[in-house]
C-alpha cells in the first residue's frame, strides 16, 4: 500500500516536471514591453550591512533612465548602511536620491513601516520596491516602466530573481533550490491560476493598488506582505503580473544554523499564507519521493533514472532559459543534496508556530498574520 502511494506521488511529480517546461515556454512567449515615459520612484528599505551592499545600491544609482528617484529608509544615522548611502549620493550628485530616518518601527513588520514612510514622500505613482540584497543592470527601471506602459491594466508585478550564492555550501545549496525548484513552482502557479500573488525581493506597484488593498496599515500585519499585496490585488480584479526582468538576489553566506532557521521561517510563513499550495509542494521534490519508493520496492530502482532525467530537464528549463544562471551549470551534481534538504525543510514547516526574525521572536497566526511573542 505504501509503495503504491509513493508511486502515485512520484507520478504526480513527473507530471509536475512536465508542467514546468510548458510553463517556461508560455512565460517566455508572453513578454510585452513598450517605450516607457512614466517616472518611477524606487524604494529601498535598509537595515545593516548586507554582503556587497555598496555594489548592490550602486547598481540602482546607475539606471539608464532619465526619470527616476531613489528613496532609502533606515532607522537612524547610526546604522552602518547610512554611511554607504550618503557616500553614494555624493558620488552620483545628478541622481535624485533622498534618505528617510524612520525611528523604531511601531509595527511588527519593520520593512512595511519603512515602505509606508517612503511612499508618503515618493513623488511618483509607479513604485518599485526592492530589498537591500538585490543587484540590477542599468536596464531595470526602463524595462519595468515599459511593461506598465504596454499593459494599462497592470497594477502589481514581481521580478523573477536569480539567486547568487555566497561562499558557504549552505548558501550554494539554497541558491540551487531557488533557481531550479522555487521558480518552477511560481511559473506553474502562473500558468494554472494566473498571478494571484507577488514575491518579495523586488515588486513594482501603482500607488492606487496599494491603497485599494487596504494600504500598508493592513499589509503590516502579515509576515509575507509581498504575497498578500499580490493576492489581495488579484482578489479585487487588479492586474498582477510576472515581469520579464530578472534581478540578482545576493543571498550571501550563512552558517548552517542561520540558513536552516531562515528556511524554516520561510516554510512556516508559506504554509500559513497558502496552505493548499504548501501541501501541493509534495510534488516539487521528486528525487526524495523516488528514493523512498525504491526503499519500499528495491526492484523498482530504474525509476531513479527516470525521475532524475525529468527533474534535470525541468530544472534546466527554469535556471537556464528563464534565469540564465551560470552557477547551476557548474554545480548540477549538488541538486540531489539540495532536494533532500528542501524536502526536510518542507516537512519541518508543518510544525511550530513561532519564528525568529531580526532578533525578535514572533508568533504566526493561522491566517498568515503575525505578532510579537511574549
Amino acid at each position: 500500500m505504501v509503495a503504491w502511494l509513493l508511486a502515485a506521488l512520484v507520478t504526480g511529480s513527473l507530471v509536475y516536471c512536465g508542467l514546468i517546461v510548458v510553463a517556461v515556454r508560455r512565460y517566455r512567449a508572453a513578454r510585452r514591453v513598450a517605450e516607457p515615459a512614466e517616472p518611477v520612484s524606487i524604494l529601498k528599505p535598509l537595515a545593516g550591512l548586507d554582503e556587497g551592499l555598496e555594489d548592490n545600491l550602486r547598481s540602482f544609482f546607475e539606471q539608464d533612465y532619465d526619470n527616476f528617484e531613489l528613496l532609502f529608509a533606515l532607522r537612524s544615522e547610526a546604522d552602518p548602511a547610512y554611511f554607504v548611502v550618503e557616500s553614494l549620493r555624493r558620488q552620483y550628485p545628478t541622481v535624485a536620491a533622498r534618505t528617510i530616518l524612520t525611528g523604531e518601527p511601531p509595527w511588527p513588520n519593520a520593512k512595511v513601516w519603512s515602505l509606508s514612510l517612503m511612499m508618503q514622500q515618493a513623488r511618483h505613482d509607479l513604485l518599485l520596491m526592492s530589498d537591500s540584497d538585490i543587484r540590477v543592470t542599468p536596464a531595470m527601471a526602463r524595462t519595468i516602466a515599459g511593461e506598465f506602459a504596454a499593459d494599462p491594466g497592470l497594477a502589481v508585478t514581481t521580478c523573477p530573481y536569480r539567486a547568487v550564492a555566497g561562499q558557504s555550501i549552505w548558501s550554494r545549496l539554497e541558491a540551487l533550490g531557488m533557481n531550479t525548484e522555487f521558480w518552477g513552482g511560481v511559473l506553474v502557479a502562473r500558468m494554472l491560476d494566473g498571478m494571484r500573488f507577488a514575491v518579495g525581493p523586488t515588486i513594482a506597484a501603482r500607488r492606487g493598488a496599494i491603497t485599494a488593498v487596504g494600504g500598508w496599515e493592513l499589509l503590516q500585519q502579515y509576515l509575507a506582505e509581498d504575497f498578500m499585496l499580490g493576492n489581495l490585488a488579484a482578489g479585487r480584479g487588479l492586474g498582477v503580473g510576472l515581469s520579464s526582468y530578472v534581478i540578482e538576489h545576493r543571498i550571501g553566506s550563512e552558517s548552517f544554523p542561520k540558513n536552516a532557521a531562515h528556511r524554516i521561517r520561510w516554510n512556516r510563513s508559506t504554509r500559513r499564507s497558502r496552505p493548499l499550495g504548501y501541501l501541493g509542494q509534495v510534488f516539487t521534490n521528486p528525487l526524495p519521493l523516488a528514493l523512498a519508493l525504491v526503499a519500499a520496492r528495491p526492484a523498482w530502482w530504474p525509476v531513479l533514472f527516470l525521475v532524475a532525467s525529468f527533474r534535470s530537464f525541468a530544472g534546466w528549463a527554469t535556471a537556464e532559459t528563464v534565469l540564465a544562471d551560470p552557477v547551476c551549470r557548474r554545480q548540477w551534481l549538488l541538486i540531489p543534496v539540495q532536494d533532500l534538504l528542501s524536502f526536510a525543510f518542507w516537512i519541518a514547516g508543518f510544525f511550530g508556530q513561532t519564528i525568529k526574525w531580526r532578533g525578535q521572536r514572533y508568533r504566526l497566526l493561522a491566517d498568515g498574520r503575525f505578532q510579537r511573542a511574549e
